[in-house]
């Protein structure tokens, strides 16, 4: 069995209950538990979704290149994983060595997954499989978002000269990172699972560049403080992702079918959540009465992360499971409709809570959706994994000849 695929399940499932306390502190029913609010973000974006892409990206990337399944690198697994208990462990307690050695070790296992993908490259340019370049665009982002990320409890910002070191972190991991491999699980999943090419198949190259750059104008804007590069930046990641959506929408729109299962729906609907803070973000910039900027920055990471994060991975991570545990079905998208609704309504109250003021109801509403609705996600994986477990436990209580 992927080992990333038990990883993944686990971090779900932990996702789920820190989302839980984040509910019981803002309701001060157990006001004496921290909310560790970087941490519970850091269980889905650096836990599950990590262990997702490093599991899943080299399967994808040689099947697309019609290369021979490679094989599970335990170096990685074991250097990724290792990486993540450290800085998990470190964070909470702001303990700067666990911090580095993390922050390092994940490092050093992106660089070998970067150099495994790479090698993974078809020997016909003209062959499928344009995803590769979003995933490696992307991981090269996450190798800047790792620098800036570990160096916020090191000092580093200063000797880097990052103005706004928080935001620039963010930035990388999510504009850079997120959005990238996403468009890129995109354009290798979804002519197959949907039986359809995109709209406009030749636009993936330009929706790459103008995706890549507008990534680095997000990243390079809170660097320098400076509208130069966040202006420009925005404009072209909204047009890249924009272009994203209507490939995908405009080849299905009017076919039921293909609506009336839950995860194109996840799929689709994900993106509010990520266009959300850029029409929020002029608002900011140009410091319009009544908009809560500070407010804005310290939340919306949260709907961000529980909204679209939550929504595109569990319809990937889902569909990926059903590849490997279950070959015969035919694969789909994953989802359900219940945590499709208590994800999205999740999503509001926290943004309600964010005008709203200090208001604890709202605010501990939002995470007692998004641990409702992980429950469903994580009960569907666990029915997948939970078989191949038994079948390896019988198999290892058998003695050879019996």
């Amino acid at each position: 069995m992927n080992l990333y695929f038990l990883m993944t399940f686990l971090f779900i499932a932990v996702a789920g209950l820190t989302a839980l306390d984040a509910t019981l502190t803002s309701w001060t029913i157990i006001p004496w538990v921290n909310g560790l609010r970087w941490l519970r973000i850091h269980f889905i974006t650096l836990g599950a979704l990590t262990e997702m892409l490093f599991g899943l990206l080299p399967l994808l990337v040689a099947k697309r290149a019609n290369l021979p399944k490679p094989r599970t690198r335990l170096d990685t697994w074991l250097v990724l994983n290792a990486g993540l208990m450290l800085l998990l462990a470190g964070i909470p307690i702001v303990n700067k060595v666990l911090i580095f050695a993390g922050g390092t070790l994940i490092f050093g296992a992106t660089l070998l997954l970067l150099r495994q993908l790479y090698a993974l490259r078809p020997a016909n340019r003209t062959e499928p499989g344009q995803g590769r370049k979003f995933y490696l665009m992307g991981l090269s982002y996450f190798l800047v978002g790792i620098i800036i990320g570990t160096g916020l409890w090191l000092g580093w910002s200063d000797v880097l000269k990052i103005q706004v070191p928080v935001e620039a972190h963010i930035h990388a991991n999510n504009w850079g990172l997120m959005s990238l491999v996403f468009a890129g699980l995109l354009v290798d999943l979804y002519p197959k699972v949907m039986k359809r090419p995109f709209a406009w198949p030749t636009s993936i190259n330009k929706i790459f560049w103008l995706m890549s750059l507008g990534a680095l104008g997000l990243v390079l804007g809170p660097w320098f403080n400076s509208l130069y590069f966040t202006v420009p930046g925005l404009v072209l990641h909204m047009a890249a992702t924009t272009w994203l959506l209507l490939n995908v929408i405009k080849p299905v729109w009017g076919d039921r079918t293909a609506w009336a299962k839950p995860g194109l729906w996840h799929l689709t609907t994900a993106y509010l959540w990520l266009i959300a803070p850029l029409l929020v973000a002029p608002l900011i910039i140009l410091q319009v009465p009544g908009i809560p900027g500070t407010t804005i920055e310290q939340n919306a990471p949260q709907a961000l992360i529980y909204g679209w994060l939550l929504l595109f991975g569990s319809a990937i991570i889902l569909y990926f499971a059903q590849r490997q545990f279950q070959p015969e079905a035919e694969p789909q998208f994953g989802g359900n409709w219940l945590s499709l609704g208590l994800i999205h309504l999740g999503g509001i109250s926290l943004w309600i809570s964010i005008f709203v003021g200090p208001n604890g109801f709202w605010h501990g509403l939002a995470y007692g959706l998004w641990t409702v609705a992980i429950v469903p996600i994580a009960w569907q994986l666990w029915r997948m994994i939970r078989p191949v477990l038994e079948d390896g436990r019988r198999e290892t209580a058998v003695a050879p000849g019996d």
